[in-house]
């Protein structure tokens, strides 16, 4: 082993300079250069050229000495271009010269000089920093492979022996140092020691200290790497630990410098997790070997600068490491890298954001549906603020308390990641970088009252349950650990909680999902805030408690996402809860009545901006989710996946039209008529309800040969204007221009409001009666039906179903005079009712059926369905064609539709989940007296209120705060009806029993508050 106490060559600069006139033929003007345990000259002769005159230790093995020669002549062969020192041979060509002095052998080598400045004097920028890391990845890169016998040896300096340096902690006066010290080396045997012999190892430089790195004028780039005395055959990671050790003394920011090095080493020589993971320790090792070893030999060579001249630097350094937690360090320097920062944090992110819908809700009600704000933490000088920043935690719990009532908000949330001035303990003051404080908010706040009781969203086992004491600490603080199939462990952080929870859980106690963690706190026991949960994850399951940063830099903000992920998904909070980059709702409405139609509605008094839908949900600007019970046109639920791929993928192959051929439409056209009953069989696509409407109009003429048309009152077919003609919804109302004179209405077949003295048997024949009345009618005028139009369930005539046996004679007699028979199954159809189309409850065939709404799921399409007749007559001549109608993404949009309500059984969902929804109303029915009729098939309901039962005056007023009640509390329904007093429910087919438990809880607390 080499012998680092062995003095140094004594020998004056005269015997140097013989030294060099006669062994390597230079002559020149020496000077004196520091080194540990050889002799160094700067020489140089006489035309400006410098070189390097290195007269060995006495101690060092030839072997050693061949060994560096060898290695340079290595380096100079495989890639000349690195900055290291090249060497000049003796007259007589050899690598070393030999000579003695005072009796002892010493080799003599001469090499030429790298001009530059020490790393140690110069700026150390990041950028610089990371071309050291490349030229030593360079140079390991090139010394890949290379061995000698000379570089399998072992010295104080080899990182393998960091562990003697605890032999020289005596050397160490000061007790708190010693301690310093002594948690590296307990760190280094038990944790790191072990592991190094498993790393990878090759012959590295291993003295890349401050001083041995050359720096070029402009500061920008490394000139030179230079003294291989220390070099070896050790633990690869040791070339960065040591460079580290160095490059990183008295910078503000140690971690970002070490991971500058770390990154451009990796960028040319990669490196393993593995080894990244021990080197911060290895770090911290370097420079407790050279401390204790300068501090064994300062009574020796007191003379020598050498020794001490990075000591109080590293001292300074080892005790900033010291107050870091290890783990971070290493996250950090992972990061650099480009790998996780801490292994499996991306699964755990990935695990839950996959199953954010189906957590246990962490609040009740769920935090998705309350009205929400974002607390100002993030301003400065806001009063909450300022308040909470000095420790007066009433006044900001006054503060929020009244924002809360004015703006009707119910939960508050500090958001992850966000810029706070509110730590003004000493307890945020960083760690990691001098200077600066600790800003960035790690967890996700949840303000509401003190007492409100919170729930692990999943299985847990209790970790820790304990008192922070600091102020503006966490007062009460739980831990969790869950350990979810699928995903690799994780921690929850419960902070700021009621001391209750002291005395109730106990480590390794097990909470299923949804059961109670604790109670938010009061300010007298949460650490002196106004009453919230501070909630948050860590992927590391072995911090303690106390080590979990609840606020963290800035600068390590991506490390800290990684260990600390952001907590909403587990929390069920909607990414929208945290911002909206659009317009504001007040200018939206201000900009549409600007530039669109006037008379464009706008549902609610106070309108929302919806940004997101999902399934049953729709996600307003500010997160709140709203069950939606209304909107029938995303059939299957709002963005349904299947959907939206088909449309993606279609649309990224090809969209064209129906005059080409694509296998599309024929794969649709079959599956869509095989639903129906036989003899409807021939289809035609369009856009819309009203374009398909439109459509069988035309197709009736051409087949009746008259367009005279019979119509149920406060029907509704449509937009165009020969809809709106059919559509006593819209002719008999504001604007309209009454009934003309080739329509015949009949009456609405309500069997709720049909004459008391009709028996029920006969209800059905009565309001058939109406159409025949209509159909003599004409007779009179000497006309005849052309067609009549009817949707199966008229929608805003209040969700009318018609009478058993209805349509059966309706059609009859139409089709007896010479009429054609229209289903408009626009709004019904698609298995809605548990039936795939409505009119199949009433046992008839229609002669056309119209489709629309639901067919796309909110994709624009339309079609309708005939029989070979009808489509005969049809084909006058005139070509039918519609440029969108029927194009391939189109049709790969309806498939998808039809794959999913026959695979995911939607039609049965359909039927059992509006059974369920039928008997909670007719329960509610018993308790409410302004319920009068409650009646509904599948999914679509209506519930008709009314002043009193017996006369049944509509409850118009009712009706629409009871709507508009449901709208605030999170709820959507419509009002339909001629006095628009029907309650109107068409909620998606994917709608669950919970959706419907949700819903129902919420039209009880709606009724109780309001009926």
């Amino acid at each position: 082993m080499t012998d680092l106490s062995h003095p140094a060559p004594a020998l004056t600069v005269e015997l140097a300079e013989r030294l060099a006139r006669e062994h390597f033929g230079v002559t020149g003007r020496l000077t004196g250069l520091d080194s540990e345990r050889d002799r160094n000259f700067r020489l140089r002769d006489g035309d400006g050229t410098s070189r390097v005159l290195k007269i060995v230790n006495a101690s060092e093995p030839v072997a050693e000495s061949d060994f560096q020669t060898a290695l340079l002549e290595h380096i100079e062969r495989h890639d000349p271009s690195l900055p290291v020192p090249r060497l000049r041979r003796t007259l007589g060509g050899d690598a070393l010269a030999r000579i003695e002095i005072d009796g002892a052998d010493h080799a003599v080598r001469l090499v030429s000089w790298i001009d530059g400045t020490p790393l140690a004097e110069a700026e150390r920028t990041q950028a610089l920093l990371a071309d050291l890391g490349r030229t030593l990845g360079r140079l390991d890169r090139t010394l890949q492979g290379f061995i000698h016998p000379g570089a399998l040896r072992s010295f104080d300096w080899d990182i393998r022996r960091a562990g003697a340096s605890r032999d020289r902690l005596h050397a160490i006066e000061d007790e708190t140092d010693r301690r310093l010290l002594l948690g590296f080396l307990d760190r280094f045997d038990g944790q790191v020691a072990p592991r190094l012999p498993t790393l990878p190892a090759a012959i590295i430089h291993n003295d890349a200290n401050d001083w041995n790195v050359l720096v070029t004028p402009d500061g920008a780039r490394i000139a030179g790497l230079i003294d291989f005395g220390d070099a070896l055959h050790s633990a690869r990671i040791a070339e960065l630990a040591v460079a580290i050790a160095y490059g990183i003394l008295d910078l503000d920011d140690p971690l970002a410098a070490a991971g500058a090095i770390l990154a451009g080493y990796h960028a040319v020589h990669p490196v393993s997790e593995a080894e990244i993971d021990l080197l911060f320790d290895l770090v911290a090792m370097r420079l407790v070997t050279s401390v204790t070893l300068s501090a064994m030999r300062r009574a020796q060579v007191a003379s020598n600068p050498y020794l001490s001249i990075s000591e109080a630097p590293a001292w300074r350094l080892l005790r900033r490491l010291g107050g870091m937690n290890p783990r971070f360090a290493t996250a950090i320097l992972r990061h650099a890298a480009g790998f996780e920062p801490f292994p499996g944090s991306a699964a755990v992110i990935r695990w839950i954001a996959e199953r954010k819908a189906g957590f246990a809700p962490i609040l009740d009600p769920h935090p998705a549906v309350m009205a929400k704000a974002i607390v100002p933490f993030g301003d400065p000088a806001h009063p909450m603020t300022l308040a909470s920043a000095g420790r007066e935690p009433a006044k900001a719990t006054e503060w929020w308390d009244d924002h809360c009532r004015e703006n009707g908000v119910t939960l508050g949330i500090g958001p992850w990641g966000e810029e706070r001035t509110v730590y003004a303990s000493d307890i945020f003051v960083s760690r990691l970088i001098e200077g600066e404080r600790r800003t960035r908010h790690l967890g996700l706040d949840l303000f509401m009252d003190a007492g409100t009781p919170v729930r692990t969203p999943v299985d847990a086992t209790v970790r820790s349950v304990e008192i922070e004491e600091a102020p503006l600490g966490y007062g009460c603080l739980i831990t969790l650990l869950h350990e979810p199939e699928g995903c690799p462990p994780f921690l929850t952080l419960w902070g700021h909680m009621a001391h209750e929870a002291m005395a109730r859980l106990r480590p390794g106690d097990r909470l299923a999902a949804g059961e109670i963690v604790g109670y938010m706190g009061a300010p007298e026991e949460n650490g002196g805030w106004a009453p919230h949960l501070h909630f948050q994850i860590s992927v590391d399951t072995d911090l303690a408690p106390a080590d979990i940063l609840g606020v963290g830099e800035a600068a390590y903000l991506p490390v800290w996402a990684a260990l600390f992920p952001d907590a909403a998904d587990l929390a069920g909070l909607p990414p929208e809860s945290f911002g909206d980059p659009g317009r504001p709702p007040e200018e939206i409405v201000t900009a549409r009545r600007k530039h669109l139609l006037p008379n464009l509605s706008v549902s609610y008094a106070d309108p929302i901006k919806f940004v997101r839908g999902e399934g049953s949900w729709l996600i307003d600007h500010r997160g709140r989710a709203y069950l939606d019970c209304f909107n029938n046109v995303c059939h299957l639920g709002h963005c349904h996946p299947a959907v939206v791929e088909a449309l993606a993928r279609q649309a990224a192959r090809l969209n064209t039209n129906t005059r080409y051929l694509h296998d599309g439409i024929m794969a649709y056209v079959e599956r869509l008529t095989a639903t129906l009953p036989e003899g409807l069989s021939v289809a035609a696509l369009a856009c819309s309800g009203s374009e398909a409407n439109s459509l069988a109009l035309r197709m009736a003429r051409a087949h009746s040969g008259r367009p005279q048309a019979i119509v149920l009152d406060w029907a509704y077919h449509g937009t165009m204007q020969e809809l709106i003609d059919l559509s006593p919804y819209k002719y008999k109302c504001k604007g309209g221009s009454g009934r003309p004179a080739h329509v015949f209405e009949a009456a609405i077949p309500d069997a709720y409001r049909a004459p008391e003295d009709w028996p029920a048997y006969e209800i059905a024949a009565r309001y058939a009666d109406s159409v025949a009345e209509q159909i003599e009618e004409m007779a009179r005028q000497g006309l005849a039906p052309g067609y009549f139009i009817a949707e199966s369930i008229p929608s805003v005539a209040g969700q009318i179903f018609l009478p058993d046996g209805y349509l059966a004679r309706v059609y009859e007699m139409v089709r007896a005079a010479g009429g054609v028979c229209i289903a408009d199954e626009v709004q019904v159809g698609f298995g809605r009712v548990g039936d795939w189309w409505a009119f199949e409850s009433q046992g008839v065939t229609p002669d056309i059926v119209t489709m629309g709404k639901p067919i796309g799921n909110g994709h624009p399409m339309s079609a309708l369905v005939t029989t070979e007749a009808v489509a005969r007559s049809f084909d006058n001549g005139m070509e039918y064609f519609n440029t969108f109608g029927g194009n391939p993404v189109s049709c790969a949009v309806g498939l998808a539709v039809l794959d999913a309500i026959e695979r995911d059984g939607l039609r049965g969902n359909a039927r059992r989940i509006g059974h369920y929804l039928l008997e909670r109303f007719r329960d509610m029915q018993k308790r409410h007296e302004a319920i009068g009729d409650v009646r509904g098939k599948g999914l679509f309901l209506g519930v008709e209120l009314v002043r009193d039962r017996r006369t049944k005056e509509p409850a118009t007023d009712l009706a629409r705060r009871i709507a508009d009640g449901a709208k605030q509390r999170g709820v959507l329904i419509g009002t339909e009806g001629p006095y628009d007093n029907v309650l109107k429910m068409r909620p998606p087919m994917v709608f669950s029993h919970a959706d419907a438990d949700y819903f129902m809880e919420v039209m009880e607390d709606t009724f109780a508050a309001l009926a």
